[in-house]
């Protein structure tokens, strides 16, 4: 063989190799890419040739899969009570994707997920059945939190605090994820609607809505000052001047009532009336570490909170002066909660201090009901606070509900504890304020408990008439009463 001809030899044999190498890369790494790539029309193709899982609340599914009448994508999403679990479901869209549970449990609920699959079924890729999403929501509370909040622009949760589990996550106004689950032009002219709506449907605000929590985050000022031994009791006198003026300014701090007995009130008394001075002094007092270490042990500033919807982190602030820590300590300045944080501050103190990770699934099932993962049991357990601080707060936000700015909150048969909040919005509070309460509930008969939190953020209501024990209370209350019935 002469030179010319080995060399070419050598050449050949060298694009071969390549090309084989190119194959296997494009085979076995990037194929999984290429597979899962949104523009791939054979992904959806695959994914809706037939009927999707559900996910399961109470037994019953509140999401299908319909027949479509022609195209290739041979099945559709469906949503039976579409606008009252839009906030738990999240939506699966032919053209726009999924979100929420249908987003996180996508392999789950079309098929793919490889825990479906026999070995055999491994080997060959094939599609398994598909499994199913089990919630731990409560339809009766859900539907009570979501007729009471009715046309008001808000949100609520609900938490078993001895056990985690998410009863109820409510957000409105809300929508119909089956509007834009197909490829037709009335699936996009719902879309551009539904993401052209200054009120912001599709919105989960229950979980991704942080807003100024106002006075209900005087519960974490408080429990800072009892941990920390500022103070050894709810019914100990503080020292606090009425009106208060923040440090380094000449901004007087004055309360709601002028003629509340705020002056040196305990913190029975200055949660009963929500007095500002206490809780901006006792604040300061305490200093902003101290605050956000009790704030963090609550659950701000988490950024990963996952339930297993990713919630937006709720925020206590830092590198502040003085009298902005002063702001914080009755809920404003740049802190920042969601109503999950809120009911799992109530939860906490429910459960004696203690803080059950929030989970709104319990388990995970296959085609044959075969539970796959378990959430229930994962749940994970965190002191927060003492068990004899979370027993005097408790009494305290009793006080609140019995005798103080609560009394909305009040259920027959039923030991109630809650604070309510007005949290300021806009420059120099030029807009409607936000109406918040969070609250516990337990049964007197059965022992059953519930923590729950409401955000009003736009209501009918005359400006004058925002509150929280008048807008968001009742709400808490409806929710309450079905957590605890019968």
């Amino acid at each position: 063989m002469n030179k010319t001809i080995r060399r070419a030899s050598v050449f050949t044999l060298l694009l071969v190799l390549a090309l084989l190498v190119r194959a296997t890369w494009v085979q076995f790494y990037e194929g999984r890419a290429l597979a899962d790539d949104t523009d791939n029309r054979r992904v959806a193709i695959e994914r809706y040739a037939h009927p999707l899982g559900d996910i399961i609340v109470a037994g019953d599914a509140v999401t299908g899969s319909e027949r479509t009448s022609g195209g290739d994508l041979a099945y559709r999403r469906s949503y039976p009570d579409g606008g009252l679990y839009a906030a738990v479901t999240g939506y699966s869209s032919q053209v726009y994707g999924a979100t929420q549970l249908e987003g996180i449990y996508k392999d789950l609920l079309d098929g793919t997920d490889d825990r479906l699959r026999d070995p055999l079924g491994v080997l060959t890729d094939e599609r398994a059945d598909p499994g199913d999403v089990v919630t731990t929501i409560d339809p009766a509370v859900q539907r009570a939190g979501y007729e009471a909040l009715g046309g008001k622009k808000g949100a609520a949760v609900a938490i078993d605090p001895r056990t985690g589990r998410i009863l109820a996550v409510v957000s409105t106004p809300s929508y119909d994820p089956s509007r834009i689950s197909g490829t037709t032009s009335s699936d996009a002219a719902a879309w551009k609607e539904l993401t052209e709506d200054s009120d912001k449907p599709m919105t989960n605000r229950a979980l991704r809505r942080p807003l100024p929590p106002g006075s209900t985050f005087k519960l974490v000022v408080a429990a800072a000052a009892l941990e920390d031994g500022l103070y050894t009791s709810v019914d100990q006198r503080t020292d606090s001047e009425n009106p208060y003026t923040l440090p380094g300014t000449t901004t007087v701090l004055r309360n709601e009532s002028a003629s509340a007995p705020c002056e040196n009130a305990t913190i029975r008394v200055a949660l009963q009336y929500s007095c500002n001075n206490v809780f901006a002094k006792m604040a300061v007092e305490l200093g902003e570490d101290r605050l956000r270490a009790m704030a963090e042990k609550f659950g701000f500033n988490d950024d990963t909170q996952d339930v297993p919807v990713r919630a937006y982190a709720s925020v206590y602030p830092s590198d502040m002066e003085e009298s902005q820590v002063g702001l914080t300590g009755i809920g404003q300045f740049d802190v920042t909660a969601t109503p999950l944080q809120m009911a799992m501050v109530s939860a906490a103190l429910a459960n004696g201090g203690e803080l059950v990770s929030p989970h709104m699934v319990s388990t995970i099932e296959d085609a044959d009901g075969t539970t796959l993962e378990d959430y229930d049991d994962a749940a994970k357990t965190t002191r927060v606070v003492r068990s004899g601080t979370a027993e005097q707060l408790r009494s305290a936000m009793q006080t609140v509900v019995e005798e103080g700015t609560g009394t909305n909150a009040r259920i027959s048969g039923a030991t109630v504890g809650g604070k309510t909040g007005t949290a300021q919005h806009g420059e120099n509070n030029s807009k409607t304020p936000y109406a918040w309460f969070t609250s516990y509930a337990t049964s007197d008969s059965t022992g059953a408990e519930v923590a729950v939190a409401v955000v009003v953020e736009q209501s009918d209501a005359a400006r004058s008439e925002v509150s929280g024990n008048g807008l968001a209370a009742p709400v808490a209350r409806a929710m309450m009463q079905a957590a605890l019935r019968d």
